[in-house]
């Protein structure tokens, strides 16, 4: 009997507590706590799959690969030791790696599990895609870099700076809207702004309460996913589409891609989170990678306008590892671009080659980045 009445107590504190949770993950705007920690726990490539998302179809007229050989050295220098190239595939929990030379495929490997229709998610790789849409809407007269938020999102005005935000300032890193990119992996880090944002069921309601200033607008430059966040909502605005649908026709369907992709939500028919959450399989990642190498455009048809390939090729600002960046994307090295997402998501793109790297991954050691960055740009200039 003693034991009965202990489960029963047990059941009932911790069905109690669930439902405090749930009413509290309601409140913040937050997946119910099983589906946060599924979230939380899950390794990078599942994550896609946790969150609502609206699918993108692919091409039409899906682009052919050329196909060739390339021996990739069987060593590489990683962290100030030569080590085996598989070894540092394995280090890196690499789930995906092509290399695409003169738009030929000239390698592609697979980790077990793993295949060419994979969905594998960008984290902020997205934030060079929402970039390019942005210099769409700028090259048809839509915007204006000098544009304010505010000028689209009247309702979030407080009185504050943040009033003065421009879409200049958000592709370069320079708001200074207060939303951090900095927190602790793990469950100590799901309660930071950052994190709630990339869990938000609400993205405006997210916003809304997350608008404090940490530095006057163009007076620095931080790395800061809200950023991008506000470009997307102003894509959204703007066009009077979802941000999936109008991608897919300004830009999945133009280029050729082979497969289908997805953007996460906060909710169906909501906001896409411009700043993390596209999903597509590696060969199209190639592909967005030889559309900014073929300077924006596909069999004649410019796909990113010219003025906008110069943002994208211009560095505006230097941010973490002392890399270049501007208009959404990295400048680790001269005449180099880089698309870069959390655990591992790389598409380096080194005109001096014609080359492009596509490194997909699970890999928890941001401290990685810069090392594999450079194995990926010498594997690049590699003759």
């Amino acid at each position: 009997m003693f034991l009965i009445r202990w489960l029963r107590r047990v059941l009932i504190f911790t069905l109690a507590l669930y439902l405090l949770l749930f009413s509290f993950t309601r409140l913040i705007h937050y997946p119910d706590p099983i589906a946060a920690a599924r979230l939380g726990f899950a390794p990078a490539h599942a994550t896609p799959q946790l969150m609502p998302a609206h699918y993108i179809p692919p091409s039409d007229n899906p682009r052919v690969w050329n196909n060739g050989e390339e021996s990739l050295p069987e060593k590489v220098s990683f962290k100030g030791s030569e080590i085996a190239f598989q070894d540092f595939l394995d280090q890196t929990a690499t789930n995906a790696f092509i290399v695409l030379r003169n738009g030929v495929i000239t390698y592609e490997w697979y980790k077990t599990g793993f295949d060419e229709k994979f969905l594998f998610p960008s984290y902020s790789v997205s934030k060079t895609l929402t970039s390019v849409m942005i210099g769409q809407l700028i090259e048809d007269g839509k915007i204006k870099e000098s544009d304010r938020f505010v000028d689209f999102f009247p309702e979030f005005e407080n009185g504050s700076s943040f009033d003065e935000v421009t879409i200049n300032q958000l592709l370069d890193m320079r708001s200074g809207i207060g939303v951090s990119d900095n927190y602790p992996s793990g469950p100590s880090g799901w309660g930071v702004a950052i994190a709630q944002m990339y869990a938000s069921t609400d993205l405006h309601w997210f916003l809304g309460n997350n608008r404090k200033m940490a530095f006057e607008p163009g007076s620095d430059a931080e790395y800061r996913s809200v950023d991008t966040m506000l470009l997307g909502m102003i894509i959204k605005k703007v066009t009077g589409e979802r941000v999936a649908d109008y991608f897919a026709r300004k830009i999945w369907q133009p280029i050729g891609a082979q497969y289908g992709a997805t953007w996460n939500v906060d909710r169906l028919d909501g906001q896409e989170k411009a700043f993390c959450c596209f999903n597509a399989a590696a060969r199209d990642y190639a592909l967005v990678g030889q559309l900014i190498l073929d300077n924006g455009a596909v069999s004649g048809n410019q796909i990113i306008p010219s003025l906008w390939n110069s943002r994208l090729a211009t560095p505006v600002v230097t941010l973490d590892r002392n890399w270049g960046y501007g208009a959404q994307i990295w400048h680790p090295y001269p005449n180099t671009l880089m698309l870069l997402g959390l655990h591992g998501q790389h598409v380096l793109v080194v005109p001096e080659s014609k080359t492009v790297v596509v490194k997909l991954s699970d890999d928890l050691d941001s401290e990685n980045e810069g090392p594999v960055t450079k194995v990926l740009h010498d594997l690049a200039l590699r003759r």
